[in-house]
């Protein structure tokens, strides 16, 4: 494969711009207080805003209201079944483990006035801003999706530590299909035909969505937040944008925002954009990678490296705890039964649980790069996995690495991609492996995992339901 375009070495310093360091009128993204949140709203018009949290999916639910209510310290709440239902809205069965709120109650969302920004693609001055999730009285919740990145980002501060990120996102575009039984298929492009594969970092590929490209980086400047490349991958129609470095809160933040965006301005278009981990029999998987290094909060130097620039005991240590602990905590990073379709050998996925340098078959690749910049790259998350949990999961498996001094194997130096398959194999196996996991529940709390299964489990069974083409196929006249 040809070399890919990587984000800029993960630093310890944010590259978005905060209310801090612009004035709070002239901010793209963002204010620090109430006063200064209504005169931005003022002076741009704003009609209504959006309050937005991600659910277990990271599909954005929450409430909209007029300006003058949301300026007026209006209470907002949501019921706690939001965080139990499935991605088909259905509410699973109790049991020892998974269990609902007896009274179904509130629970509060607080807007993080840093995340205000404009809502572009919308006809009225609209703008947006993504809350935090607490109780009636205040109390954390520790299961909704930014909590839990919150608590594992605090397991680093406790150490004089700040994680450093920086994902990839990859996504295709697709035909519209209103009926689900039909296959996907890509899109026609300004060509006036339908892209095909092998487009892999094809500068005609990405032109062939021009106008579509234009507005999604349109988008994205309204909104204060930066891309830091774009190219197209290896399947029809694959995208994929890579995000700056930075504060990982911050980073979950705009994936979650972007596959907003994405999907807003493929449909001004006529088309869909999709982050479905296997959208199409036969091509690629889409992936969300994510880059991650470690800063001492003090000095600013990267704990991975030491002071003579070779690898430190900690990065190795990160590196073992990946290995340990990742295939536990796979459905995390492949939430659905649809994620483990692109968890095969063949389609240039890693099914492994080895590391290496510059290796892009292992699952946990070491980039080329100073040692300033010294990173581990986790390959196995899916696009449709939710951004908050994929970063808590895959820096949590690295915290308890180095707190626990795992040593990794030896690097893979060939393919690690030959042999079997070493991770889960599918949505229910990778399940059971989160909730038999000691370290994992000591991290994420008793409550979150037989939540988060709970709901696992009842997608599973709805997935069930449904009588593919395979089995109408091969199983209808033969057996």
């Amino acid at each position: 494969m040809p070399p890919r375009k990587k984000p800029s070495a993960p630093a310890s310093k944010s590259v978005l711009k905060s209310a801090a360091t612009q004035p709070p009128l002239t901010s793209l993204r963002g204010v620090s207080s109430w006063r200064e949140a209504a005169a931005w709203l003022k002076a741009r018009g704003i009609e209504d805003v959006e309050c937005i949290t991600p659910d277990l999916a990271g599909v954005p639910r929450g409430k909209m209201m007029p300006t003058s209510k949301f300026t007026s310290n209006t209470s907002l709440a949501l019921p706690s079944a939001l965080y139990r239902h499935t991605i088909s809205g259905e509410y699973p069965d109790e049991t020892e483990n998974f269990r609902y709120e007896p009274r179904d109650s509130d629970l509060k969302l607080v807007p993080d006035l840093s995340t205000l920004s404009v809502v572009p693609w919308e006809t009225d001055p609209t703008a947006q801003v993504i809350c935090d999730v607490v109780g009636t009285t205040g109390e954390q919740v520790p299961y909704t999706p930014r909590n839990v990145l919150k608590n594992v980002l605090r397991l680093y501060e406790e150490k004089g530590w700040k994680a450093v990120v920086a994902p990839e996102i990859e996504f295709y575009l697709v035909a519209i299909n209103e009926d689900p039984d039909y296959p996907l298929h890509p899109p026609k492009g300004r060509s006036g035909r339908s892209i095909v594969g092998g487009q892999g970092y094809s500068i005609a590929g990405i032109n062939e969505f021009d106008e579509l490209i234009d507005d999604i980086y349109h988008f994205s400047e309204k909104q204060g937040l930066e891309i830091d490349t774009l190219i197209h991958e290896e399947g029809p129609a694959q995208l994929e944008i890579n995000l700056r470095h930075g504060d990982p809160i911050q980073l979950a933040d705009q994936v979650f925002l972007f596959k907003r965006t994405i999907r807003e301005a493929a449909l001004k278009h006529g088309i869909y954009a999709t982050f479905m981990a296997k959208p199409m029999q036969g091509q690629p998987g889409s992936a969300m990678h994510i880059h991650q290094s470690v800063v001492d909060t003090k000095t600013g130097r990267n704990i991975f490296s030491n002071e003579d620039g070779s690898p430190s005991r900690a990065f190795f240590h990160f590196i073992g705890g990946m290995q340990k602990y990742v295939p536990s905590s796979l459905v995390m990073f492949a939430p659905y039964v649809n994620s483990y379709r692109r968890l095969t050998p063949d389609m240039a996925c890693p099914v492994n649980n080895a590391w290496g340098y510059d290796n892009r078959t292992t699952a946990f690749r070491v980039p080329i790069s100073e040692p300033a910049a010294r990173r581990v790259e986790n390959r196995l998350p899916s696009s449709d996995a939710n951004p908050y949990l994929a970063l808590a999961a895959s820096l949590a498996c690295g915290w308890l690495g180095i707190m626990k001094g795992i040593e990794p194997t030896e690097p893979t130096y060939d393919s690690a991609n030959e042999g079997s398959i070493e991770l889960p194999r599918g949505l229910l196996e990778a399940v059971a492996l989160l909730e038999d996991e000691p370290a994992l529940e000591e991290v994420f709390g008793k409550e979150f995992i037989g939540l988060y299964a709970g709901v696992k489990r009842g997608e599973f069974e709805t997935f069930m339901q449904v009588i593919s083409p395979w089995e109408r196929e091969f199983l209808l006249l033969n057996v």
